[in-house]
């Protein structure tokens, strides 16, 4: 390992260098000059900028979700990495584009690109998530301070980012253990409880026994266990604090509706299941034995307020405790109060009540079923006369007014539990008085530190016994007072990291509003399925709860959300037993692989990768063996992102033959340039030819790969569509002269531009060569700039493009149209052209249309669906008319 290292490290100084900007020959492709380009174009193939200033238009906002620093890339890593930075790298280049709508002259085009910026301000920050139980675990492991154990993985982790070339803004850079983050995580958290949306109470929480901390209940599986450990959760009396979430369900809900399926998939419906349906309120009634304890219920009548005789809860409740049992009653004793009329209404355990969905508590009504009548009499509970003639609207107007509730909300969605028994996380910024109560650390005094640790235990003891973080004097009286030792859930701390990567530097608040107002919404949001609920729940809410108070223009945070597939790897199980083999304990010589030593039978699967299944790929073996551009490309190839990656040797070949054709009629058109070979000069009649062929295969190959990147996020359909135009390329007539082919030209120039976001090192040594060789016969380029420069190549204006008609869901016709025109094409225009095709005329003429829809993309085609009446109905209304 050591001497690959040394060698990799060395290789210019052992190896000559033999790459076209080191020796001006184009010759052929190796793998080492593969790493000789990459080690070349590394440093020039990101512009590195030390503002972080916003523009006041034209911004594209493309965010992958932030890694928790584990120590190394994964393959899924390089995989949405390598998709953001493709997609940023495209909207760079789509930023310097001209938008111009009628045909001009070459020249007029060239004055115009050589005199007009357009740049598009492309946001595309980089951070870490690096709170949180795996590193205070794994740094009890192995004998380290969680914070050292972090940093030298962040740090190792940014520098092979920076290796497989990806274009963060790290200007931008963040880190949630950062005291300069995790002050504005705290002020966040003060800003949720000034506002009322923040409390502490005892609840029966989930308890993990093996990474001792509670659990949200968004944090424990269908089985009971434990979303990090596995371990089966235990249910346990704790004092906790709680986000109040659900306040803003109908916000959250009503937001769902602005999201179109083609921009969030079935994200929208995951969302909406955990939501729930909001056709209810929540109230939180006072305990009068309890100071500062509430009971919340939950209830589609708001009047069964004015009505209700008693409150009824499961056995099991945090409520049904020794304490407050009667032996000879279910009736508890305690009571709790009715805000509404200051009436005490009994608790009584029952199980047998028709309970909301995911609820432990029942507001007993008597007038709304008879289950609870039968139990008021059983009670011997007498209905008072009831003379309120408030309406429900009334009754949740003061609800919220007093804040004990009246908001909308479904029966099984909690409130967000945030408190952990952790120390590597953000200190809880509270203070606990006995004389004052509860108090928030003064904003002025914020960051409250997490101090520095050398436990070498689990759980929170680490602040419990350190006096100097613990002791400290009341923010109101002055007295003895004891600082919160819980510190904050992890997501806590992602909820708005977007926000700051706008804002790093800010030094008086989380952010500048202007700027939020300036790039937000998020245009791209790139990650995992994995957190698809509970970090875009959270996520949102808090963007709601910023809208709320004035922060955010919007309560969205994410305009589009692309959820990447897994990577997968083959694994390799015994029969039977389901014990995983490393590749070295597999026999393959067979028709089947089976187990050296045994000769067992395997079952072959394609799971997620991962150590325990020996079935992981290290990133660096692969760039190592291929190079950084070649990894990119095959992350990238077959698949679409939103697909799982079957990684596999298998799929190598594919691209590794396609950068060698690429750098073989790299090698043709050089050789063409410089006169190497004896060729004639192709008359008129068969140069004008060829063009035509090779106008036709840039317009229409590149019609597809923007439509692949832009519109779809198809990087894979984009990848294949730019291979189509590679092999139209290959295709040289015998003894024609490519020195004379000005479209040849046009079309090698759009390919290398094409390929520059997803592999910005081997274009920019192909372009480099196409610069240096050109007759530069169109003035489509920037010549004078590097690839990566370039503005996103266009379609000709004149080239014809296809309006799709589809009617009742049937392919009717495509009709060619210009594309100067199909861009001006409105859905009134599309349906006139549809009305003139024969086989419409002849089945639909006489059809009236009901409804229509029109998918227009400028510059590369449209979809007209049309839906008409039946044959059938059309007969039905003729016969009434007469």
């Amino acid at each position: 390992m050591n001497c690959v290292f040394f060698y990799r490290r060395f290789r210019n100084v052992m190896v000559k260098r033999h790459y076209y900007k080191q020796t001006k020959k184009w010759e052929p492709l190796t793998a080492e000059m593969k790493f000789q380009i990459e080690d070349y174009w590394r440093d020039q193939i990101n512009i590195k900028s030390e503002s972080t200033a916003l523009p006041s238009q034209n911004k594209c906002y493309i965010l992958s979700m932030f890694p928790y620093p584990s120590g190394k890339l994964h393959m899924g890593h390089v995989r949405v990495y390598t998709i953001s930075d493709c997609l940023a790298r495209f909207y760079r280049m789509q930023g310097k584009e001209v938008g111009i709508s009628f045909p001009l002259s070459d020249f007029f085009v060239h004055l115009l690109i050589s005199t007009i910026s357009y740049d598009m301000e492309v946001i595309h920050p980089m951070g870490w998530d690096a709170f949180g139980l795996p590193a205070e675990n794994a740094a009890i492991s192995q004998n380290l301070s969680s914070e050292n154990w972090t940093k030298s993985n962040i740090e190792y982790m940014k520098k092979q980012l920076m290796k497989l070339g990806i274009s963060f803004d790290w200007q931008r850079e963040i880190a949630t253990c950062s005291p300069e983050y995790y002050k504005w995580t705290q002020f966040i958290f003060l800003k949720l409880y000034e506002k009322g949306f923040l409390y502490q109470k005892e609840a029966l929480v989930n308890w993990d026994p093996v990474d001792q901390t509670v659990l949200a209940e968004e944090q424990v599986d269908a089985n009971g266990c434990s979303w990090r450990s596995g371990a089966k959760v235990q249910k346990l009396p704790l004092k906790q604090w709680f986000i109040k979430t659900t306040r803003l369900s109908e916000s959250l809900t009503e937001g769902l509706a602005d999201m179109t399926e083609e921009d969030w998939g079935d994200i929208i419906k995951m969302q909406r299941h955990w939501i729930g349906e909001c056709d209810g309120y929540i109230f939180d009634l006072p305990l009068k034995e309890v100071n500062h304890t509430t009971l919340t219920v939950w209830t589609r009548n708001p009047e069964s307020l004015k009505t209700a005789q008693f409150v009824a809860v499961k056995s099991g409740h945090i409520l049904d405790k020794p304490e407050y049992q009667n032996p000879h009653s279910s009736v508890l004793k305690i009571s709790v109060v009715n805000p509404l009329n200051d009436c005490l209404l009994p608790v009584v355990i029952s199980n047998d009540l028709d309970y909301p969905e995911g609820a432990d508590s029942l507001l007993g009504d008597p007038l709304l079923d008879p289950k609870l009548a039968t139990l008021t009499t059983e009670l011997h509970l007498q209905m008072q006369s009831n003379d309120d003639q408030r309406t429900g609207e009334q009754i949740c107007q003061k609800a919220l007014s007093e804040n004990w509730g009246g908001y909308k909300a479904s029966s099984k969605l909690r409130d967000w539990l945030v408190s952990r028994q952790r120390y590597w996380g953000t200190p809880i910024p509270m203070i606990h008085c006995n004389e004052c109560g509860t108090q928030p650390v003064p904003a002025d005094q914020l960051p409250v530190l997490l101090p520095s640790s050398n436990e070498r235990n689990k759980g929170h003891s680490a602040l419990t016994h350190n006096e100097e973080f613990l002791r400290v004097s009341c923010p109101k009286c002055g007295g003895e007072a004891k600082r919160e030792t819980d510190t904050m859930d992890t997501f806590v701390d992602s909820t708005w990291y977007f926000l700051r990567f706008l804002d790093p530097q800010n030094l008086v608040a989380p952010f500048d509003p202007e700027n939020a107002r300036a790039a937000m919404p998020i245009d791209i949001y790139i990650g995992g399925k994995e957190h698809a609920v509970l970090h875009l729940y959270f996520a949102r809410f808090i963007s709601h709860f910023l809208h709320l108070i004035g922060w955010l223009p919007e309560r969205e945070p994410f305009k589009r959300l692309l959820v990447q597939g897994m990577v997968m790897g083959r694994s390799y199980r015994v029969k039977g037993s389901g014990r995983y083999l490393k590749p070295e304990e597999i026999d393959f010589s067979g028709e089947k692989p089976v187990e050296m030593s045994t000769k067992n039978p395997l079952v072959v699967s394609w799971e997620k990768m991962s150590k325990s299944k020996f079935n992981g790929v290290e990133p660096e073996s692969v760039w190592n063996e291929h190079g950084i551009d070649t990894t990119r490309l095959l992350i990238l190839a077959d698949v679409s992102p939103r697909t799982s990656r079957h990684w596999s040797k298998d799929t190598f070949p594919g691209i590794l033959r396609w950068q060698d054709r690429m750098w073989s009629n790299m090698k043709t058109w050089i050789a063409h340039q410089r006169q190497e070979s004896n060729l004639g000069t192709p008359t008129k009649e068969i140069l004008d030819k060829q063009e035509s062929i090779w106008v036709d295969a840039r317009n229409f190959y590149l019609k597809g790969v923007t439509f692949g990147i832009h519109h779809s996020q198809h990087i894979s359909v984009a990848i294949s569509k730019m291979q189509g135009l590679t092999n139209a390329l290959k295709k040289v007539p015998k003894g024609f002269n490519l020195r004379d082919s000005r479209e040849y030209e046009r079309a090698l120039g759009v390919q290398i531009i094409m390929l520059a976001p997803l592999a910005p090192h081997f274009a920019s040594e192909m372009w480099s060569a196409f610069v240096d060789n050109a007759a530069k016969l169109s003035n489509d380029f920037y010549w004078d700039k590097t690839v990566l420069e370039q503005g996103w190549p266009q379609v000709d204006m004149n080239y014809k493009l296809d309006l799709n008609c589809v009617v009742n869901n049937q392919q009717a016709c495509t009709i060619k149209i210009p594309r100067c025109e199909l861009d001006k094409l409105n859905v009134s225009m599309a349906i006139e052209l549809l009305k003139q095709d024969e086989l419409y005329v002849k089945y639909n003429g006489t059809k009236n249309i009901l409804n229509t829809k029109y998918d227009h993309y400028p510059g590369l085609d449209a979809t007209l669906y049309v839906t008409t009446e039946s044959q059938k109905k059309q007969k039905i209304e003729v016969v009434g008319k007469v």
